[in-house]
């Protein structure tokens, strides 16, 4: 018997879908616009993951040059039949005002481990698309359905079309099967068959803090669904519990028959109570109980550990320090909207990451960016990187970033005045600022710099070095809780991602890529702190 500690995958990983295929457990989250697009890991215990090669790793798989922020890949669906794994997902084009522009497509593979094909377009009426294998071998999407129509409820409900393998798309007509219950916005469908009922598992109450899982069940594939009387899991009840805004799941079993629900949850810190390291993913065992799934523990919160009847199989943790003396970037490492070799190359300089300059750190088409999730509340990175600017429009450092409108970016730049210096770019919910006493720090001429930041539950504090052995304090400690979907919902916007430590360039005065200013990096340390 394992015993494990909630969140299974901690920092940003909305929106789990899992699924089992024989001894093997796979397990698919969000990436928004993150790329490559969604992330996925494999277990055969339920307890330790390790990271796949990301299925949408190509242009022609996910465009995303100009989406918005918490665009991008929204709620990944993975599921197996016949030997071939299907996954579906959305590339949200737009989600600002009353409209949605949420594009949904379908790629395939029969090695998870190596290239998934070309997408095949489904449709655009929702998102959070999932695919139905039924026991007749007809196959059948669901997704929510967006209703623009400003005095209607946006949520309308849940839609379902068969999906067609020998035609690639979707035929007949879409029909709706719930309209979903009172707590509103009903969303993340799935559908499971168990006793000749047809069980829809659903998130409902929004992705803050009136979140939860609800079922509903009917005889017949098309309804009419009765909603069971109580949610499976929510905290919309309970402020004092430490883990919040869980909801969005999906149920898989063991060999043995066990059931548990894959969910996302957020932990709230410091004075304002905010999820900096954005949703992350856990675990919950479930049992059937008068036609009904419900929490193995009872009741309806989530619960801080879990066991599984599954012998161990461990995984080894990722090195504190990456150098790139690699052929790939680590799993772990993701891109801005677009792919590494757009801006970047391991093989320019041997042992070296370089990173050429693009557009600025606020950009929503090409920025050069190679970041990884924060996924401890106390924990700190360090970089070590060579750059020589010879302009003030050109820069490179470290940034702790939310996205374009939150982030806080230590950079080394170009003064006319003073030469080689350090500067610090906050922007705080669309505000700017620089937080240096006197705007900048001048720099001795030196290649070779080292940027380090410490976080510490909300507060962030930034050090450099010149030696990697005597480090300095710049800028002040700075409240960090702005890395949040909730510092958005408290300005009237929406965000859903989570916090990122990166490297970044910039050269804002254009050129091709040869042309441009680079900078090289030689390591990546990331630790916890705890």
């Amino acid at each position: 018997m394992l015993k494990a500690q909630n969140p299974i995958l901690s920092g940003f990983h909305p929106d789990p879908s899992i699924l089992r295929v024989g001894e093997d457990y796979y397990l698919a989250t969000s990436t928004f616009q993150w790329f490559g697009g969604v992330q996925l890991y494999h277990s055969r215990d339920l307890v330790s993951w390790e990271e796949l090669p990301s299925p949408l790793s190509r242009l022609s798989q996910l465009d995303m040059h100009g989406n918005p922020n918490s665009g991008g890949v929204w709620a990944p669906c993975l599921s197996y039949c016949d030997g071939v794994f299907y996954l579906i997902y959305t590339n949200v084009k737009n989600f600002h005002g009353i409209f949605k522009d949420t594009h949904n497509y379908l790629v395939t593979t029969t090695d998870i481990y190596g290239e998934w094909s070309e997408p095949i377009y489904l449709n655009s009426s929702g998102f959070d698309p999932s695919l139905f294998h039924d026991d007749d071998g007809r196959k059948w999407l669901v997704n929510m359905r967006w209703d623009h129509r400003m005095e209607k409820n946006d949520f309308s409900g849940i839609l379902i079309q068969e999906y067609s393998p020998e035609k690639k798309g979707l035929v007949g007509e879409p029909r709706l099967i719930f309209k979903g219950t009172s707590v509103g916005a009903t969303e993340a469908p799935h559908i499971y068959k168990k006793d000749d009922y047809y069980y829809l598992m659903l998130a409902e109450g929004g992705t803050m803090y009136n979140h939860g899982v609800q079922l509903a069940r009917s005889r017949e594939l098309f309804g009419p669904y009765e909603a069971d009387p109580m949610p499976l899991l929510t905290t919309r009840n309970n402020p004092e519990r430490r883990y919040q805004r869980t909801g969005h799941a999906s149920l898989v079993d063991t060999p043995s028959g066990d059931l548990y629900v894959a969910y996302l949850l957020g932990r709230p810190v410091g004075k304002k109570k905010r999820c900096i390291l954005g949703r992350e993913c856990a675990l919950a065992q479930v049992e059937w109980r008068d036609g009904w799934l419900r929490l193995k523990d009872g009741g309806i919160a989530p619960p801080e550990e879990y066991t599984v009847n599954l012998p161990a199989h461990p995984y080894p943790q990722a090195p504190e320090t990456d150098t790139f003396e690699l052929d790939a970037l680590p799993h772990r490492y993701k891109t801005l909207r677009v792919p590494f070799d757009e801006i970047g190359s391991l093989k320019e300089r041997q042992g070296y990451l370089r990173l050429y300059g693009h557009e600025s750190i606020t950009s929503w088409n090409r920025q050069s960016m190679v970041a990884r999730r924060l996924q401890h509340h106390s924990a700190e990175a360090t970089i070590e990187m060579e750059f020589s600017p010879t302009d003030l429009q050109k820069m490179a450092g470290l940034t702790v970033f939310y996205d374009t409108y939150n982030f806080f970016y230590l950079y080394k730049t170009y003064d006319e005045d003073e030469g080689e210096a350090l500067r610090i770019i906050v922007r705080d919910s669309l505000k700017f600022y620089n937080p240096l006493e006197k705007g900048l720090v001048s720099l001795p001429r030196h290649d070779k710099i080292w940027l380090r930041v410490k976080i510490s539950t909300d507060i962030l504090q930034f050090y450099y070095s010149i030696d990697n052995s005597t480090y300095y304090k710049i800028g002040p400690e700075l409240d960090c809780s702005n890395l949040s979907d909730e510092a958005y919902t408290e300005i009237g916007h929406e965000g859903h991602t989570g916090t990122f430590i990166g490297m970044a360039c910039q050269d804002l005065t254009g050129g091709a890529n040869n042309t441009r200013a680079y900078a090289d990096f030689r390591s990546f340390t990331y630790r916890s702190k705890i």
